[in-house]
This record gives C-alpha cells, structure tokens and sequence, in this order.
C-alpha cells in the first residue's frame, strides 16, 4: 500500500525515482507523482492512473533536481486523482506519505484558523502545512521535523524535502516500513529494500519511531524521543534484476510456475535431503509441553494458517486456534503467559498483523513469524522467524508465498509431532518423504496447464462460483475463491463441502460452475455426494482430482483434471496450484489487469 522514493545525491533524482516506483507497483497504486528542489525551489510532476502516465508526462516536462521524492498512491482520504496524488506541497515543503494521518481533521481545522489553505482532500496535506508554519516560526527543518512528529497521530511512513535545502532529505517512520539505503555521496529511502535494490546493496531498517535526517554523505537517526541511536547497515542480496517477467507474460504467471523451485528452496532449509530429517531454528518453548498454538495472519495467510491447523492438531495433537489479525486485539483472547503465538505474514509489515503480534507480546506470548522478508518489522519484533525462500513476490494475488508458507506450517507440524511423540519413527519417515516429494509434484501439476486454461473457459462466463472442499482442501477452496475474486473480479465463495446443504445449495444453477476438490483422502467419498448433488441440480462441477478420483467422479463433471497421486499430508499445497492457474487463465479471458487487481494493495499498512 503506497510506495515512497527518495533521493538526495548529486546526480539527477527523477529518473532513479521513477525507476524505484515501478519496483514498487506490486504494493497497489492509483496515482504517482514526483518533486525535486529545481534551483532551490519544490517542483512537482503527479499523475493519476499508472506509472506510464507520469513517464508520459515527464517526457513531455522534464524535472531536473539531484534531491527528491516520488510516491505511488493507494487511496484512503480523497478520490484517486492527479489534485490528490502525492507528493503534497507548500511554498516551503513537499512530503510524501505512506499510512493514515488519524487527527489530520483536528490538525487541518487548527492550520485553516492561521491562515493556511488546503487544497486536496488527503489527511497527507496537514503534514507539509504543518512542518511550514513550524518553519515560518523559526525552527530549522531538523527541528520542525522533531516537533511535528510529535502532533501526528496514526500509523504512517513519511519522507520530505525543504525548499532551499538540497543537501537534506528527511524521513520517518511509525508503524509502516521504511529502509535508509546508503550511496557513495548519496543517501536513499525507500518503502524496501526491492525499491533501492539499482541504487545501493547498503541497507539500514528503521525501528518503529524513528526518524532520520539524510545529507549526501550520511545519515543521523532519532528514536521517537529524539535521541540519537545507530542502526545497523547490512548488505541485501536483493537483486535490481529480479523483477522481470522473463518470457512470461504477467509476474503472477511467472510466480506461480517458480514454485517448485521456491517450495523446494523452502523446504531444504527445514529438511535434511539426506536423512529427511526436519529441524527449525531454535524456538523460544518446549513444543513438546506446549499446551496451545495461537495462528494469526490476514488474507491468503489466514488460508494457510487455517490449513496447518489441521496439521498441528492432527499430527501433534497440539490444540491451535486461528484468528484472523484485524479481529484478534477485540476478541480480547485468553492467552497464556509464555505460550507461543505465530504470525503468518508475506510481507511482515501487514500492519493488522503487526498489531496483533505486539497485543501477544504485550500478554507475556513467545512470538514466531513466517514471512517471506527477514529484514520486516514483523520478523525483527519476533523471538523466532520461521523464514520462508520464495523471493520477491510481484504479483499482488499471492502465490508463491502462499504454498511456501504452507510448506513452512507443514514442517512445523512435522516438527512438533516428533517432539511430542505423537508418531512413530516410521510414520515420520512416510510423512519425511511426503514432503520431500513435494517440489516435483508440483512440477507435475503445472503440466495441467492447458486443461486448466481450457476449463477456465467455463468459470469465464459465470457471474457467480463455488469452491467446495473438505478436511485440509476447505481452506483451499476458500483460497481458490479469493484468488478468482481478487484478479477476475467474479463473486466467488469457498466453502466446507458439507456446508453446501445448509445455503450454497440454493445458488446451484446451470450458469453456477462448482469448483470441487477432491484427492482421495479419508473424505474422498463425502465430497463425492456432494459432487452427485450439484449434478442433480444442474451445476456444472469442475473437479481436481487424482487418477482414482477422476475414475470415479470425472463422468460428472464438465471439466476434470488429473493431479499427482500424493500423501494426503502435502495435498494442500499441490492442489493450491491449480486453483491459482484457474484464477489466471480466468482474468486473462475477462482482460483485466492480472498483476494489479483494482483497488487491492500487496502490502496493507494502515487498517
């Protein structure tokens, strides 16, 4: 959600800037815009829509300037347009702003009463009025900086250039993530560290609250209480290059045929290949006396919270509840001091998530994190990361982070099993090899390609559709429908396959096609009735199956396609696969945009 870019150096700024905002598409946008010191004074290119239009108009009215700033806009106050896009400007300011200014109304009606006037309708613009009168009253910029952090409310990640001040760039954050990266003779910030991947390997992270003040030639951080503190530079292996398509044609084609490449790296970091041995970083408890596990995660995370559910209380007999992370802190949940709290997270910064996980720390919780980005906040606050290796995910629909987070849930139910005894030595060897088949099968289900492109034909033309499953395939069918909802913009639902009788089964018609999947596990022969009840009332049922599956249910169905045979244990992730294919080839029929879904952000920083 919102991207930031800044530049202070001595080599013009706009082009770097715009280059660090189309790494940033994946975050959502609907507007950008730039602004660099021009002879001392704020100058500003904004357009809405996407980033090719601002290249459009910067080709027509180049900005000059080695300082500046640029900005991908997801709208939360004011419509997406070129009056609301950032960056916001005074005579004196321009600031750009990622998160939610909560008392901006409070703030703006006390600015209106001295004589500023306000043109957006964004809670961004109190920010530039405010830091200009605290210049307009003599404070230097550091000092306004100071002083104006300390009005603001909310959660929010912000960076700023003073007219007349080339030399300076200022920075903050609190509550959404920004990096500092530091060049030769020149200092960046950006929203990550993808952002400044072209420009520098040198990174420093900022803690929630500080704040920092950039030159050329270096940087001085402030904590919240404006002390100055050292944050460690490393070096990031992030790649400038790692953002292309290659041959494929949208990045969520491409991420999602990478992922028995990345479902492998994942699981070779918690698997010995030798000996199938699973071990995980040293965790903060006893998993052996654990008496719960408490999952929290958004989204397509909470889909893979909710299938290591089942694993964690099947295979370790370990009692595991999943909230979702924007309901967590109001449930007000009973947790137990020194219990184990685990936070599922693509981009460790989801801030409901982020929230939820200070709420357990704050009640006495041990806290893990799975996320894909061991540099985030979530993953710095955490006691345990329980990393995830699917590298930069670009697509905003979540895919390949989704089957390896999946893959880190199953080793850790594998994990905790064998530290409590709950399986015998070879049950874990037959689970071991499970899981350690797991990347080639995958490779196998991405040969069903062009049945699933062909079956998509069929979900195309409908308004409404149903994914049904049961046991470990329910929280896929739920995922299967939030992909098809998230990029084709058809109304989906995922359901628990016997929860069709108690509604869904209403909304069965001939134009309603039925998503069923159904490997031949313990359920199998259930959600085979459930199949010959969407027959019987004319819904076309489109079925993923194994061979014995297919065997037995593909006569009735308009469209059945064959996946590997594997153990029950790893069907989750191999199924999770073709569901994402068949949301894909469904928007690619319908002509949206399948890399930028409308309205959807790939990191969500405010809530």
């Amino acid at each position: 959600m919102c991207g930031i870019v800044g530049i202070v150096g001595k080599r013009p700024a706009v082009g770097r800037l715009v280059d660090g905002l189309t790494r940033l598409e994946y975050r959502g946008y609907d507007s950008s815009g730039v602004a660099t010191l021009v002879d001392g004074r704020i100058e500003r290119r904004r357009a809405e829509g996407r980033i090719s239009r601002l290249e459009e108009l910067l080709a027509r009215d180049p900005l000059p300037g080695t300082t500046g700033i640029g900005h991908t806009r997801w709208a939360t106050h004011g419509a997406p347009n070129e009056t609301n896009a950032h960056p916001h400007a005074t005579e004196r300011v321009a600031v750009v702003h990622n998160g939610i200014i909560e008392n901006f109304a409070e703030l703006k009606a006390e600015l209106e009463a001295k004589g500023r006037k306000f043109e957006t309708d964004t809670d961004t613009e109190v920010v530039a009025h405010l830091l200009t009168v605290l210049l307009a009253e003599g404070m230097t910029p550091e000092a306004a900086m100071a002083a104006g952090l300390k009005r603001l409310h909310g959660a929010f990640a912000l960076a700023v250039i003073v007219a007349g001040r080339p030399d300076l760039l200022l920075a903050a954050r609190r509550g959404s993530p920004l990096a500092v990266g530091y060049g030769d003779g020149e200092m960046f910030v950006g929203s990550d560290a993808l952002a400044l991947a072209p420009l520098t390997r040198r990174i420093s992270y900022l803690d929630d609250g500080d704040w920092v003040v950039a030159g050329a030639d270096g940087a001085q951080v402030f904590d919240a209480n404006a002390n100055k503190v050292e944050r460690a530079i490393k070096e990031t292996a992030m790649s400038g290059a790692l953002i292309g398509k290659g041959n494929f044609q949208h990045f969520m084609q491409k991420e999602i045929f990478e992922q028995p490449a990345v479902i492998g790296d994942t699981l070779r970091s918690y698997v010995n290949p030798a000996t199938r041995y699973v071990s995980l970083p040293k965790m903060p408890v006893d998993l052996s006396s654990l008496p719960r596990v408490q999952i929290v995660a958004c989204g397509t995370s909470y889909y893979a919270a909710s299938t290591g559910r089942y694993w964690i209380e099947r295979l370790a007999r370990l009692p595991c509840d999943v909230d979702i992370a924007s309901e967590f802190r109001y449930r007000d949940p009973i947790l137990e001091k020194g219990g184990l709290s685990l936070f599922v997270s693509q981009s460790g910064e989801t801030i409901d998530t982020l929230s939820a996980l200070r709420h357990a720390k704050e009640k006495g919780q041990k806290i893990a994190s799975i996320v894909n980005v061991p540099e985030s906040s979530m993953a710095r606050e955490s006691d345990v990361v329980l990393a995830t290796h699917a590298g930069p995910e670009i697509g905003v629909a979540s895919t390949k982070a989704f089957t390896t987070q999946l893959s880190v849930l199953a080793s850790f139910a594998f994990a905790a099993a064998r530290e409590r005894g709950t399986l015998d030595a070879a049950q874990l060897r037959h689970l071991a090899n499970a899981i350690y088949e797991v990347p080639e099968k995958a490779s196998a289900v991405l040969a069903t390609d062009e049945k699933i492109r062909a079956a998509a034909e069929v979900v195309a033309r409908a308004r409404d559709v149903l994914f049904l499953g049961r046991g470990t395939s329910f929280p896929i069918a739920m995922e299967g429908a939030l992909k098809l909802k998230e990029i084709s913009y058809i109304h989906a639902e995922g359901y628990a396959a016997g929860e069709m009788k108690h509604g869904p089964i209403a909304l069965i018609a001939s134009d309603v096609p039925v998503i069923i999947l159904a490997p031949t596990d313990e359920w199998f022969e259930k959600t085979a009735s459930n199949v010959q009840e969407v027959r019987a009332r004319g819904g076309q049922v489109i079925l993923f199956a194994d061979r014995k599956g297919i065997d037995k249910l593909g006569g009735l169905a308009v469209a059945a396609i064959e996946l590997p045979e594997s153990d029950p244990f790893v069907t989750p992730i191999l199924y999770s696969i073709p569901v994402q294919l068949l949301a894909y080839y469904v928007a690619l029929l319908r002509g949206t945009d399948v890399d930028k879904p409308r309205n959807l952000a790939k990191s969500v920083t405010v809530e």
